[in-house]
């Protein structure tokens, strides 16, 4: 029977994939690059312009376990049709700022809206769609949605080139609708077609997670700060990627070398794919980490070498990929599908809150001790991170 449910599993998955790299792709990985455009037309310094995203992202951790309340009680299609809509339109609006605030604003609903069309919401798609798939679905997933930054850095930078933020803007606005929309209503129509067939049938066993109910605040705070620590350190590298590398000598090369990161997420996600049955969610989670730091670490001690900065692309990518698939399958791997997502939105919330941080501290970092020490800094928290998936993972090993 399993073979009825792979090719609509797979459209499905490949669907999400779509939209995702638009989503990441408009609403994330465009920022840095139209950034110094946004602070000049709208009267804001840079350091600003970057503290409102930070803002806007803490605006979105916030809101994330909000998001995972209502993904659970409306359905994740139905909310990601939603999102679509909701992002457009703020899409538009920041476009259309006429004051500053105005636009403080409109990016920081944004990022709002963000949650109900990226990784949280699609996550929670899959787990909804099949639960005892939903490890290899969450795998497959980001494996596609990993070429958003190789997609969408040269594309900003070309866009750039020609038209001014705002038009670019709206540009990414007609994507949201025009692609994201028809896919996510698609995909909720689907939904209410199976859950009408689901009450003539035996229904989906649900996944039970690993961790014991009274053991279970314990591994949810220290999962919760390991992710936060992880993604303060990946964010602190991501937003500040392309310019950070001009800054050290790399302006040439700069969005070459960054374009590595997206290739370096698939391949990492695709290893993953067909050889990480044996490693657990936290031990994925572990070596995201690692490899994030070992980045950080390879950039800080080369200063500005062009090989030093490949293979920073390269380990932050791998990291950044792994990481993806760890967000997605350590809260069903241990705390299971029932209420997967109001429990995966807490531990969003944990790590988006951490990272909203991130860009404006390490901007502030770069400024005031500069780029290696600020490097050799987040290495550190994300060491941090390291250790408390290993705690976890160590107690599911003693539990077991």
């Amino acid at each position: 029977m399993s073979h009825v449910h792979v090719r609509p599993s797979l459209a499905i998955v490949a669907a999400l994939g779509l939209t995702q790299i638009i989503g990441y792709g408009t609403l994330y990985y465009s920022f840095s690059i139209l950034a110094p455009g946004m602070a000049k037309d709208v009267g804001m310094s840079r350091e600003a312009v970057f503290g409102t995203f930070s803002a806007a992202l803490l605006a979105g951790g916030l809101a994330a376990p909000f998001t995972g309340v209502w993904l659970d009680r409306f359905g994740a299609a139905r909310m990601m049709a939603l999102g679509s809509v909701l992002c457009a339109l703020l899409l538009v609006l920041c476009a259309w700022s006429p004051t500053a605030w105005f636009f403080v604003g409109a990016v920081i609903l944004a990022q709002v809206a963000t949650g109900l069309v990226t990784y949280q919401a699609a996550f929670a798609a899959l787990v909804e769609h099949a639960p005892q798939n939903a490890t290899r679905n969450i795998t497959y997933l980001t494996l596609m949605a990993g070429f958003a930054s190789s997609v969408f850095w040269p594309i900003t930078t070309t866009l750039a080139a020609h038209f001014d933020w705002r038009t670019i803007y709206l540009i990414f606005a007609g994507l949201n609708l025009v692609v994201c929309l028809p896919v996510h209503l698609a995909l909720a129509g689907g939904r209410a077609r199976r859950a009408a067939l689901v009450s003539s049938e035996t229904p989906r066993p649900p996944v039970t997670g690993v961790i014991a109910p009274g053991e279970r605040r314990r591994a949810m705070i220290i999962v919760s700060l390991a992710f936060a620590l992880s993604g303060f350190a990946l964010s602190s590298l991501l937003i500040h990627m392309v310019p950070m590398l001009g800054a050290m000598g790399l302006a040439g090369a700069a969005v070459t070398v960054s374009a590595l990161f997206g290739p370096a997420q698939v391949a990492s996600r695709l290893v993953n794919m067909i050889f990480g049955e044996s490693l657990p969610p936290t031990g994925l989670a572990m070596l995201s980490t690692a490899l994030i730091a070992l980045g950080g670490v390879v950039l800080a001690v080369t200063d500005g070498n062009l090989v030093g900065a490949v293979v920073f692309a390269l380990c932050a990518g791998m990291g950044s990929g792994i990481g993806s698939i760890a967000q997605g399958s350590v809260p069903l791997h241990l705390f299971g599908s029932e209420g997967y997502g109001a429990i995966a939105g807490r531990m969003t919330a944990a790590r988006l809150v951490a990272s909203a941080a991130a860009p404006a501290v390490f901007a502030l970092a770069m400024e005031r001790l500069g780029i290696p020490v600020s490097l050799l800094l987040n290495a550190a928290l994300g060491a941090l991170g390291m250790i408390g998936f290993a705690l976890v993972g160590r107690d599911v090993k003693r539990a077991a």
